[in-house]
């Protein structure tokens, strides 16, 4: 009797916290010359304006150019051009290797008013394969964006433990944060090489305005199916720490009291208990100060076109109790058009809006001819109510 009263006054208030949301679809630019594509853009706020960064894919498979970033005043300002910086540029070695960054995520921290861009080192051939030729080839880098004067500091690699299964360790298309100290809590997938199979844990790093030290790190999440769990989105709301990871044939979720020791990753389902169809793509989250959304693409939309089925990108609520998510609360945040939309960003803009940030991969042969043109989008999330937990300097909209 206990348990079923449980279960009714937990769907109540599930119901009773639905958060409702509308979107509207920005395009930045299209590109689309048959050279390279647009791709990977993430943004954030900071005080005054955004900036998003963004990089060429060069039309092999996970090749990509330096960083470049765009910024714009205020949150509807024009946006610049994508600027290249010497200090993002890829490295050409004497070897003929080239060091570069990929998969990057930038984040505003409050405490020192600055920009971080954190992202994976990768080390390509001159054919653009990714290299694993030296001990740890593979690790996470980060650059720093001051906001008061526009400059960029160089890449710098994270250190990390000494201990072979930090020999791979990305923080690659991932979520991190910081807590109200200063502290970063940045998701890492870690392994003894490229080969291995991924595992996930969360490091605690410090940040004193120039250089981002490892602390520690939590529990390490195993899962033997394929390649494991890897480019792992860490969100927290209400208290609570959630990790969306991704995996060759579903999604999982898991969550912590402190953001660092995580429960046994559980599939992503719908409230119905059907398994919700996201595999082999990263999921990312939008966290309101009433209630955790999540942003994925699945099967089953009318879309076996898609190469892994990467477009439309859907978000939904989640059940916070369950770890579900609301199949009726599902919207289409950026419509499907023949090209995939696998790679893409979510971030918190003010208290009225978040941004989910994302680039056509025109990658079919009929992705031109379904409508795609290489656009860059940002999908506007407009809140039905404030999202208080959201930072406040983006409040001034320009006209």
């Amino acid at each position: 009797m206990r348990s079923l009263l449980f279960l009714l006054l937990t769907c109540q208030l599930s119901a009773a916290e639905v958060v409702n949301f509308t979107s509207t679809t920005e395009v930045v630019m299209k590109h689309d010359d048959g050279r390279f594509l647009w791709f990977h853009p993430r943004a954030t706020a900071y005080p005054g304006g955004v900036l998003m960064t963004i990089q060429r894919h060069l039309k092999v498979s996970d090749y990509y150019s330096g960083l470049y970033f765009m910024t714009r005043e205020g949150i509807d300002g024009p946006w610049s051009a994508p600027i290249l910086t010497p200090e993002l540029d890829w490295k050409k070695q004497s070897d003929g290797v080239t060091i570069s960054v990929a998969d990057v995520t930038p984040g505003y921290h409050a405490k020192t008013g600055k920009v971080i861009a954190i992202g994976a080192q990768v080390r390509y051939s001159l054919q653009g394969k990714q290299l694993e030729d030296v001990k740890r080839a593979h690790q996470t880098v980060y650059a720093v964006f001051d906001p008061a004067n526009k400059k960029w500091t160089p890449w710098q690699v994270l250190e990390l433990p000494a201990d072979e299964d930090f020999n791979f360790a990305r923080n690659a298309c991932s979520q991190w944060l910081v807590k109200p100290d200063g502290t970063l809590l940045v998701p890492l997938y870690i392994s003894k090489s490229a080969k291995d199979r991924f595992s996930t844990t969360v490091a605690e790093c410090r940040f004193d305005g120039e250089k981002l030290s490892f602390i520690k790190n939590g529990n390490v999440l195993r899962l033997d199916i394929a390649r494991g769990l890897y480019e792992p989105s860490l969100a927290v709301n209400g208290g609570r720490y959630y990790l969306t990871l991704r995996n060759d044939e579903r999604g999982y979720v898991s969550t912590s009291d402190d953001g660092l020791q995580f429960t046994e990753p559980k599939p992503w389902t719908f409230d119905d208990g059907s398994e919700l169809g996201s595999y082999n793509t990263q999921q990312h989250w939008l966290s309101h100060s009433d209630g955790l959304f999540l942003v994925y693409t699945r099967r089953g939309a009318n879309n076996d076109h898609i190469v892994r089925h990467r477009a439309p990108l859907f978000m939904a609520q989640v059940d916070p109790v369950k770890l579900q998510i609301l199949r009726s609360t599902e919207q289409v945040v950026v419509a499907e058009r023949g090209a995939e939309l696998g790679n893409f960003g979510a971030c918190a803009i003010s208290k009225d809006e978040s941004w989910v940030t994302v680039s056509e991969g025109m990658f079919m042969k009929d992705s031109k001819a379904r409508g795609a043109e290489g656009a860059t989008f940002v999908s506007r999330i407009l809140w039905a109510k404030p999202n208080v937990a959201a930072p406040g300097f983006g409040e001034v909209r320009m006209k």
